[in-house]
């Protein structure tokens, strides 16, 4: 069992209650850091579970007592289509938090559209050097996230580092263009693994029975080359939020009911 050691898995019944219990979590994680006089730094994700959770915090008592400025968001992946389109991982951020709360535009690090002008690869390069300019040398050319988000898909891919491509290997950049992706849509901007495993707490976000397989192999310590999950680790911690469809193969040794 030695491999479960470094991961916890928190399970709630439902996605509604999986959403609720995050967002309590990440609105005291990031009460405490403003208190203790800090800026906070949080990288989201996309998908459905990712709207749910920021629509979650938004609606939770202690979201009005945040101090966002001296909060900044960012995101691990981006699909490279125009901005505003549904498909874009920031467009359902905005919507279900980002466009409620009183936030600095200049804290929100949005990557580059199709419609901005710049092509793939200069978007992947720009991210990286927005990211340099709030970089923490005790990590490297990027901030220290306090959190990173991730959703798990069915193939255990994470942000958009899928099995079996050479994405997943890529440790000398910060952030990678993603061209033929095996899930649309085909163009993309990734951070890579050196990135997200620099942050203080990763939380991987999943719920469904079809994500059960991907959630044992990524606790069973699988290669991370062919299940990317398997290789996302926080610096603190690394936890697995999920639903009880998507926890039905975890050994009940392993969740944490605690936490």
């Amino acid at each position: 069992m030695a491999e479960y050691v470094d991961k916890q898995v928190v399970v709630r019944a439902d996605p509604d209650r999986v959403a609720h219990a995050v967002a309590t979590r990440l609105l005291s994680r990031i009460a405490k850091r403003i208190v203790e006089g800090k800026k906070a730094h949080i990288s989201l994700t996309g998908g459905s579970m990712a709207a749910r959770v920021l629509s979650a915090v938004a609606a939770h008592p202690r979201c009005r007592e945040i101090e966002w400025a001296s909060v900044h968001f960012w995101w691990s992946d981006e699909r490279f289509v125009p901005r505003g389109a549904a498909d874009r991982n920031d467009t359902d951020a905005f919507s279900s938090l980002l466009d409620l709360i009183d936030i600095p535009r200049g804290n929100v690090h949005t990557m580059a559209a199709s419609d901005d002008g710049i092509d793939l690869d200069a978007a992947a390069e720009a991210y990286a050097r927005e990211l340099a300019t709030f970089a923490d040398p005790a990590v490297g050319e990027w901030p220290s996230f306090d959190v990173c988000f991730l959703g798990v898909g069915p193939d255990a891919h994470i942000a958009s580092l899928f099995p079996d491509r050479p994405e997943i290997q890529v440790t000398d950049r910060a952030v990678l263009s993603v061209r033929d992706s095996p899930k649309p849509p085909s163009e993309r901007i990734t951070m890579t693994r050196p990135v997200i495993n620099s942050s203080k707490r990763v939380w991987l976000v999943l719920v469904g029975e079809d994500k059960a397989s991907a959630l044992g192999l990524a606790l069973a310590g699988a290669s991370y080359q062919s299940v990317p999950a398997a290789g996302a680790k926080g610096r603190k911690r690394t936890v697995f939020f999920v639903d009880e469809a998507a926890a039905g193969k975890v050994p009940p040794e392993l969740i944490d009911s605690e936490y």
